[in-house]
């Protein structure tokens, strides 16, 4: 049974005090408050009356709020229903970002200073405001006229020419990965800003597309188009032919062997990074005979003659099933898993001491949400208010902005 982890005193949380004006909606702008929230700022949440963020719609799975895909973005968070076509809510809209230390908003280009929060202006206006904004491709003609949706993204990145099957079609991950990914990178932008804001008084626009996001989690496979690094000295060192990578399963394409593997009764997660630890790993399978053999004496042996030594491993690997050579696996000091669900994945985290369970409650009613990954002195901050009600928090919200300002961080 998965036991929620108490809540946490939030007297030391590291951004107590900071205002977070969260003008996204969907996923990579919201993850950005949500982390924000764990980590002690107040994040106010603008949505549009009526419907707010469309993910509240996005069922089933339904929530109290509308959906557990909101859900999963928003926790920590006020809401307020603000029509910005409205002179007098986009007035409030205004002051929202007058009185924040951060803006997130993930408007098309143009589209904000069409609704009277024109970005260049208000960051020139307020020097200490950090602005993060999230687009698609980019700001720039050609791609500030372009949507980004994640699905669509995969696909024009590239990392859905690499996923799949070897013989199967392009397959998109199982999550939205670029959304996730571009969330991560806006909320290093912003942490990176604040902290320069703290040695020179000014904040700064920081701009994150998901394309960029996305090519940048490619890493090495990017890399291997890019070619590798020569040295400049060398006249006659010929251009560097790129590599385009292909789909290859659960396959490496520098190591082998570091993929899924079949046992008697389903496939088992092997990454085996080293020559040493494939000697190990050979005579753990009763066929250390494998590790003297010519073709797989180092691992770039072992790469180009994958096709050989897989079926050969299988054939080892077919006297017992998965679970039993994960625990011997791993008893040996090699790094291997069967492949869990997702719930599995969560008991995994609980058994290695991780809590990986956080109660939340609020107004919506109470719940439980995966905590912060991000540990601190040995704590995992994670909010513990639920995500909100569409427009639970307007009267507290409207009557702060309403108000002249004294301590920003004061409801």
């Amino acid at each position: 049974m998965l036991r929620s982890m108490p809540a946490l005193p939030a007297d030391d949380a590291p951004l107590a005090g900071l205002v977070v004006a969260d003008l996204s909606r969907v996923l990579a702008g919201p993850l950005v408050g949500a982390t924000l929230a764990d980590l002690g700022a107040r994040v106010i949440k603008v949505e549009q009356p009526g419907g707010g963020d469309g993910t509240r719609s996005w069922s089933p799975p339904a929530s109290a709020t509308g959906s557990t895909y909101f859900d999963s973005a928003n926790r920590g968070k006020e809401s307020v229903a603000l029509d910005l076509a409205d002179a007098g809510d986009a007035a409030l809209a205004r002051e929202l970002v007058a009185r924040a230390d951060v803006v997130i908003e993930n408007f098309r280009p143009g589209a904000a200073a069409r609704l009277g929060l024109d970005r260049d202006a208000l960051v020139a206006e307020h020097p200490r405001l950090v602005w993060c904004s999230i687009t698609g491709y980019g700001s720039q003609p050609g791609g500030a006229e372009r949507a980004g949706y994640d699905f669509v993204l995969q696909a024009a990145s590239g990392l859905m020419h690499i996923t799949g099957d070897v013989d199967g079609p392009p397959t998109k991950a199982g999550v939205a990965l670029v959304d996730v990914l571009t969330a991560k990178d806006a909320l290093a932008g912003i942490l990176a800003a604040l902290l320069r804001r703290e040695r020179t008084g000014r904040g700064g626009l920081v701009e994150v597309a998901l394309l960029s996001s996305i090519q940048a989690a490619l890493v090495n496979q990017l890399q291997s188009v890019l070619g590798p690094i020569v040295p400049e000295s060398v006249e006659s060192q010929p251009p560097s032919e790129p590599v385009e990578p292909r789909r290859a399963g659960s396959a490496h394409p520098s190591i082998v062997p570091y993929q899924l593997l079949e046992t008697a009764d389903g496939p088992l997660a092997v990454a085996i990074g080293t020559d040493a630890q494939f000697r190990a790993f050979a005579a753990l399978l009763c066929v250390p005979e494998l590790a003297d053999d010519a073709r797989f004496a180092t691992n770039a042996l072992r790469v180009a003659h994958r096709e050989a030594l897989v079926p050969l491993l299988e054939a080892a690997l077919a006297v017992d099933g998965a679970l039993a050579w994960e625990e011997r696996l791993l008893a040996a000091g090699l790094v291997a898993s069967r492949v869990r669900t997702i719930g599995g994945g969560l008991e995994l985290a609980a058994e290695v001491g991780l809590e990986p369970i956080r109660e939340v409650r609020g107004a919506a009613g109470v719940g439980r949400q995966l905590a912060s990954p991000i540990r601190i002195d040995g704590v995992a901050r994670t909010a513990t208010t639920a995500p909100p009600l569409l427009g639970e928090h307007d009267a507290s919200v409207r009557a702060w902005l309403s108000h002249p300002a004294t301590d920003e961080g004061d409801p």
